[in-house]
Formats: structure tokens, C-alpha cells, sequence
């Protein structure tokens, strides 16, 4: 068994670790001298990963704007008649069988001369492959519409024809483009759809210092006739593919250089997260270990078992946001790295881990800031209200769906914005936000007087609901859990069982480095503290 004289032992000990747990890196400097890294890397570690963050979204920035102006530039050269401007969700439509005809052959001969028109770096993907068209319609049937008269088998087929680059310079072109192929029944037919792949190089790289991209256009366009209205729409798709360039020659050596400096640069970032990623896992450990301790003597001496929200005192969010970032970066790095070094082209998922990462990173930036009690107002408010948050917004998300729903069903038919699931949420939240409602009211197509006055009463709901009721209280909420954390400021936050064991405990018992020179011994931990857990 264990002596008195022992269990007060371990419980000094025990309390010491337990304080200098919950102190802040300045706090547990003066207590024991030992430095902190982690605070020193965290900070250099924002730096340098907002720098890498910039120097890849300027790069980014040339790709997003290439694939974009090869979209409208192609869009210009195949589609006959655009006005520069997309009509609703296609790029134009059409309205006569000539103009169908003319379209369709003005595409394929566009493709034909594309060398000699286009003003970019195109060429075709090789002498192979070329522009295929597909037409897709009904097997056969017979329409009299004035007799009212309709007998129509309903099953489909499709035709398709490839016409190769060096086919449509010779008299087999001419023989192909005057086939029954294109002669047109537009009573059967549901689409028609030409597809073409193009083969581009981005020149304007160079002038940022980065080697060039070679890109890969899968471009399609869609003549849509399933709604037999009359309207036939044209939808323009074109998927971009950045591919590694072959063989290229830069004899520049200045670019070269350039994504040497660069790739250093990131191999730093990577070992800056990594050396991050080490210390914050380590302080996640020895905060378990820490706890167990705690959690086995206060069975131990009162018989009791340490409550769920003691527990938690132990896990830090912090370390696992960092330690979340950390991993992001470290691939996002390895990522970029490859692209800048043209092996990959996933400038996507790239972007999606180093944006998210940075976010994680100056998002830690408020642990710092709570160490100091104006600023650690904010977090604490957070952490209050989260969980009444969370339980509100349930309830409240339950009539936000019914009246997504509900408008999308009676609405969607005469109004834009209502017509379909994601665009009558987005249109439900911005009218929360008070974001465009006089155009929501005004844009309801007054077909009918029953829809029109339902529209009123919806929208006129909705908003009074949401804006007066639901969004008042979800601020009430917030604001409840502010004053509360100030009365706590003021006189005590509620005291547990972890604050009540350590609350008797003062801070000058605690071991100090007797050294004249601090900084070279807080690199190390001294001989007699070897049996107990010490975290940064």
C-alpha cells in the first residue's frame, strides 16, 4: 500500500504538471525556462505557408484564366450567330431548320480552317482523331399534328460519323457532308451532338517565369430538341485537361532557376509542417498520458471518477487543427511541387488543400490571441453557445426545408430562381440575409392569379418567419451566451473537480532552472524531471 507520505508526494507532483499544463507558452517559460518552439514555429510556419499559398495562386490564377478565355474564344469560332452573352443555362438557340443546317455545317467547317482562323496555340490531337457527330432519335414513326394523329415508336437510336482533318480537305469530305447522314427528320430527332478534342500550349506562363502548360480541349456541342417546342438549344461543354508537355526546350535559364528557388522553397514548408506535425502529436500524447494520471489518482484518493467535461480540458482542439493543417499542407506541398515541376496537373485538389490549409493556419492564430482576456472573449462565446447553436439550427433547418420543397414544387414552374432543389435554397438564404427581394417578388410570371397570390403569401411568410423570428432568436442565443461569459469574467467561471484540485495549489512551488544561461538549457529537460510529463 501506498504511504501518505507518497500520495502527497504524487499529488504535488501531479498538481505541478496539471498547472503548467494549462499555462501559455510565456507562462511556462518564467515557470520553468523552457522555451517555446512550437509558438516560434507556429509563427514562422504562417508566413511561410501564406507566402507558398500566394506564389501558387498567382500560378493558379494564369491556368483559371487560360481555360476561360479558350471557352468564349471557342465558343466564338463554333457556334454561328453568338452574341458573346449565354442565354440562361445554354449558350444560344435556334428556331428554324436552315438555321440548324447552317449551324451544324458551320461548325464542322470552322474546324476545318481552324489553323488558319484562330488567333491561340491550336492544333488538332492527331491525324486520327477528328470531329464526330451523333445524332440520337426516335427508331420511326409519323406525325400529322392537324389531324391530331401520332404513331411513334419510342425507342431510340443513335448514328454517328467521324469526319478526320485530312478527310475534310478532300473530295470524301464533300461526299460525307452530302450523305443521308444529315438529312434531318427534327419530328424524330432528340439531340444532335458534335464532339472534338483540341491540343493548346499556354505561352503567357513565360512571362510569369514558370514553364508553359500543354492542355488537352474536349469540347462538345449539343444541339437539344427532346422538348420538340419549336427551340432548339445549343450548349456549348468543353473539358480542359492540363497534361505534362512532351518534349520541350525553354532556353531561358532564368526559368529554370526559378522553379529550383521554388521547389526549395516548398521542400522547406514540408519540413516546417513536419517538424510541426511531430511536436503537436507529441503534446496530444503526453496530454492523454497527463490525464490517465489524473484520472487514476482521483479514483485513487476520493473514489470518484473524473467527469466528461474534465476530460475534454485534456484534449486540445488547437493541436488537432494544427495537427489537421499540417497533413494538408504537407501533401498540397508534395502536389505542388510535382506540378511546378510539370510530372502533375491536379492544380484542383492542389488548391483545395492549400486553401484549406492556410484557413486552418490563420484560424490558429486565435489561440494566441486568447491568451490575452479581451481578445479571448470571442473563443469563449463560441464555445458557449456551440451546442445550443447546433440544436437550434436543427429545428430551424426543418421549416427551412419545407418551404425549400414546398417552393420548389409551386413555384419552380414560373419563377428562376425556384427552379430546382440548389437554386431555391440559395434564393431562400439570401432572402434571410435580406439580399434581393424585390427582385424575388417581381420576377413571379403572373400566368396564373392563383399561383401569383400563393407566391405572396409564401414569400411574405417566409420572410417575416425567418427574418423577425428565427434569425432574432438565433442572435438572441448568441448574445445570451456573451453576457453569461462576461458575468463569468467577472465573478468566476463555475469551478469542477479538475479547477477545485488544483485551486489550492500555488505557483511558486514550481521547479525552476537555476542557470545562468536559460535559453541553451530550456533545450533540454533537467535529470530530475525525467519522471514526470511535461507539456509544451
Amino acid at each position: 500500500m501506498m504511504t501518505q507520505s507518497d500520495l502527497d508526494l504524487k499529488e504535488k507532483n501531479l498538481k505541478e504538471d496539471l498547472k503548467f499544463y494549462f499555462m501559455n507558452p510565456c507562462e511556462k517559460y518564467r515557470a520553468r525556462r523552457q522555451i517555446p518552439w512550437k509558438l516560434a514555429l507556429q509563427i514562422l510556419k504562417i508566413l511561410m505557408v501564406t507566402t507558398q499559398l500566394v506564389f501558387f495562386g498567382l500560378s493558379n490564377q494564369l491556368v483559371v484564366s487560360f481555360k476561360e478565355e479558350n471557352i468564349v474564344a471557342f465558343k466564338h469560332l463554333f457556334l454561328k450567330g453568338y452574341s458573346g452573352t449565354d442565354e440562361d443555362d445554354y449558350s444560344c438557340s435556334i428556331y428554324t431548320q436552315q438555321d440548324a443546317y447552317d449551324s451544324i455545317f458551320y461548325v464542322i467547317n470552322q474546324y476545318r480552317h481552324l489553323k488558319n482562323i484562330s488567333l491561340g496555340t491550336l492544333g488538332y490531337e492527331h491525324e486520327e482523331s477528328g470531329l464526330k457527330v451523333c445524332k440520337q432519335q426516335y427508331k420511326r414513326g409519323t406525325m400529322l399534328p392537324s389531324n391530331d394523329t401520332l404513331n411513334i415508336d419510342v425507342s431510340t437510336e443513335t448514328e454517328c460519323i467521324l469526319l478526320k482533318p485530312k478527310e475534310l480537305t478532300g473530295k470524301k469530305a464533300e461526299l460525307k457532308l452530302n450523305s443521308s447522314f444529315f438529312n434531318l427528320e427534327f419530328y424524330r430527332l432528340i439531340q444532335l451532338e458534335i464532339s472534338f478534342k483540341l491540343k493548346g500550349i499556354a505561352l503567357q506562363t513565360i512571362h510569369a517565369r514558370e514553364l508553359p502548360d500543354c492542355y488537352a480541349f474536349q469540347n462538345t456541342i449539343t444541339f437539344n430538341n427532346r422538348a420538340h417546342s419549336g427551340k432548339i438549344k445549343m450548349y456549348f461543354d468543353s473539358d480542359t485537361d492540363i497534361q505534362e508537355c512532351k518534349d520541350w526546350h525553354i532556353f531561358n535559364s532564368v526559368l529554370q532557376k526559378n522553379t529550383q528557388y521554388i521547389l526549395v522553397f516548398d521542400g522547406f514548408v514540408i519540413l516546417s509542417c513536419l517538424a510541426s506535425l511531430i511536436l503537436c502529436t507529441r503534446s496530444i500524447v503526453l496530454a492523454w498520458r497527463l490525464q490517465k494520471r489524473f484520472v487514476d489518482f482521483f479514483w485513487e484518493k476520493y473514489k470518484r471518477r473524473v467527469c466528461y467535461a474534465d476530460r475534454l480540458e485534456f484534449l486540445n482542439g488547437w493541436y488537432v487543427l494544427v495537427i489537421i493543417s499540417d497533413v494538408m499542407t504537407i501533401i498540397g506541398s508534395i502536389l505542388k511541387m510535382e506540378i511546378k515541376a510539370k510530372n502533375l496537373t491536379s492544380y484542383d485538389v492542389c488548391s483545395i488543400l492549400l486553401g484549406t490549409s492556410t484557413l486552418f493556419v490563420w484560424v490558429g492564430v486565435i489561440r494566441y490571441l486568447g491568451y490575452f482576456q479581451t481578445y479571448n472573449v470571442l473563443i469563449l462565446t463560441m464555445q458557449a453557445s456551440l451546442p445550443k447553436v447546433l440544436r437550434f439550427c436543427c429545428c430551424a433547418g426543418m421549416i427551412y426545408l419545407g418551404y425549400t420543397f414546398c417552393g420548389w414544387i409551386v413555384l419552380g414552374p414560373y419563377h428562376e430562381k425556384f427552379e430546382d432543389l440548389n437554386t431555391v435554397a440559395e434564393c431562400l438564404f439570401s432572402l434571410v440575409n435580406g439580399d434581393d427581394m424585390f427582385a424575388t417578388f417581381a420576377q413571379i410570371q403572373q400566368k396564373s392569379s392563383l399561383v401569383w397570390m400563393f407566391s405572396r403569401l409564401y414569400l411574405y411568410s417566409f420572410i417575416s418567419l425567418f427574418i423577425y423570428m428565427i434569425l432574432s432568436l438565433f442572435i438572441a442565443l448568441i448574445t445570451d451566451s456573451y453576457d453569461t461569459i462576461k458575468k463569468y469574467q467577472q465573478s468566476g467561471f463555475p469551478v469542477t473537480d479538475l479547477h477545485e484540485f488544483l485551486k489550492d495549489h500555488s505557483s511558486a512551488d514550481y521547479r525552476k532552472d537555476r542557470t545562468s544561461f536559460p535559453f541553451i538549457c530550456c533545450c533540454r529537460r533537467q535529470q530530475s524531471d525525467d519522471n514526470l510529463i511535461l507539456i509544451n
